[in-house]
């Protein structure tokens, strides 16, 4: 435990009302959204400013204390879970946009900003921020940009880091480093702010990250194509890309996943439909209704049985809300779920929803995939119960044959939700003895008493 006389050092930095240390707040920030044991912190400390985050960082070193950053806890591979004794250090104090610059198109945000709550922040100054997580209603921008978050909108935009031009954070002393530039070039140095996109909290403690925008599409178009076959459905998903037509949403959902969703946000979805397609193109109007009708030709080429076109804002805003709703909704259906995102080329997309339907047949266990199919990136939902110790087998074995599949079709772990503690044993699967040690050399350089999310990524 630690000592009062190191509390009240806390309580300095950050003000004694934030500071916490009770059993049920400690509790509450024992574990993320991932399927892990939780493991209670010390503390809780939650910084209002960028000075005390500085202290605070600075004092977990000085005290060899494990420092475990949180935004909304919706991380998905165990990477906002703390380690024993250590310290969680919370960000949603830090919840200011800075900087909303119209002329040069980007934002300042500090790390505790909603993603959602940025994005429509700029939309209102007829702008654009693309990455859009499941989570964004509730994840923070510190978190996307932790984990390099993707989203339905992956396809054509691109990820977080595809938007990230700088971060000013602080090492493992507390001293302030600054990465990148606010301007659209900058190859000033190392690529720092490469490194720490995606770095989960293991190199550093983001205090303002600089966010590029763009403009706000013109006009957009969405569409639901049905399906009577699974294959038929991947297949188009396949021959859209291969006509080089990149719509701006390409999702795909399975009738297990469609049935969930139907009953969950009742919006219309054909119970009776093996597949489903919602794709949306977006731009110059008469580009984009020259795209639609070439993807309405191809899904109709590939089985589809009928294509509705969302008639308006409302109804199109309806679809995309209730893709947005499949994990809550595949979460009620049992007690445990597991939320995978191996992620393939694109052109397998048919083979590895194959792949999916035969692992469910293998391991007698529910699988509901849906997910980003433009860009490879499925969601494998597995439904079971952890207390079923017999079923939890299979489980592990089920996750362990799926990321086989996927390496060997050229694919790899993740393609949004990080690595953490739950892929960590799997990456040198991916990479190489080689590639993990010349990683941990870089973490041992940058925190040489390992209290930067320790145990997380290279374990």
């Amino acid at each position: 435990m630690i000592s009062k006389a190191l509390v009240k050092e806390f309580q300095k930095a950050a003000g004694k009302e934030n500071v916490m240390n009770d059993e049920a707040d400690r509790l509450t920030y024992s574990y993320d959204a991932a399927v892990l044991e939780p493991v209670m912190p010390s503390l809780a400390v939650r910084p209002v400013d960028g000075e005390g985050l500085s202290r605070v960082v600075r004092l977990c070193n000085e005290n060899r204390l494990p420092l475990t950053v949180r935004g909304a806890g919706t991380n998905l591979s165990g990477g906002a879970v703390p380690s024993t004794g250590g310290v969680v250090v919370l960000t949603n104090a830090l919840n200011r946009i800075v900087e909303l610059n119209t002329e040069d198109m980007f934002a300042v945000v500090q790390p505790g900003v909603i993603t959602a709550k940025l994005a429509a922040a700029v939309e209102a100054q007829g702008l654009f921020y693309p990455p859009d997580p499941g989570s964004q209603s509730v994840s923070t921008l510190g978190g996307n940009v932790a984990e390099n978050a993707g989203g339905l909108r992956g396809l054509k935009y691109g990820v977080t880091r595809d938007y990230v031009m700088g971060i000013q954070f602080f090492d493992v002393n507390g001293e302030p480093i600054k990465t990148g530039s606010r301007t659209v070039k900058c190859a000033t140095g190392y690529n720092l702010t490469g490194l720490m996109v995606g770095s989960e909290g293991t190199l550093g403690v983001f205090n303002e990250i600089t966010l590029k925008l763009i403009p706000k599409p013109a006009y957009q178009k969405a569409m639901v194509a049905v399906f009577d076959q699974m294959d038929g459905a991947s297949r188009s998903v396949s021959a859209i890309i291969a006509a080089h037509i990149v719509p701006a949403t390409l999702e795909f959902m399975d009738n297990f996943t469609i049935r969930a969703v139907e009953s969950f946000s009742q919006v219309g979805l054909p119970l009776d439909a093996a597949a489903l397609l919602l794709i949306e193109v977006d731009g110059h109007p008469a580009q984009v209704e020259e795209d639609a009708a070439k993807v309405e030709q191809l899904c109709h080429q590939h089985g589809a049985t009928s294509i509705r076109v969302a008639r308006d804002a409302a109804e199109r805003d309806k679809v995309w809300q209730a893709r947005r709703s499949a994990l809550s909704a595949l979460a009620k259906l049992k007690p445990t779920l597991v939320l995978e995102d191996a992620t393939v080329p694109r052109s397998r997309i048919p083979e590895m929803v194959r792949a999916m339907q035969e692992i469910s047949r293998e391991f007698e266990i529910d699988i509901g995939t849906f997910g980003h199919a433009g860009d490879g990136n499925l969601h494998p939902t597995i439904l079971t119960d952890k207390r079923n110790r017999q079923e939890w087998q299979r489980v592990e074995a089920a996750i362990a044959a799926i990321f086989d599949k996927a390496l060997a079709m050229g694919g790899t772990l993740s393609g949004e939700h990080g690595t953490g503690i739950a892929k960590s044993c799997y990456l040198e699967k991916e990479t190489s003895p080689a590639t993990i040690l010349y990683s941990k050399r870089v973490k041992e350089a940058l925190d040489p008493n390992n209290i930067l999310n320790p145990g997380k990524i290279i374990g």
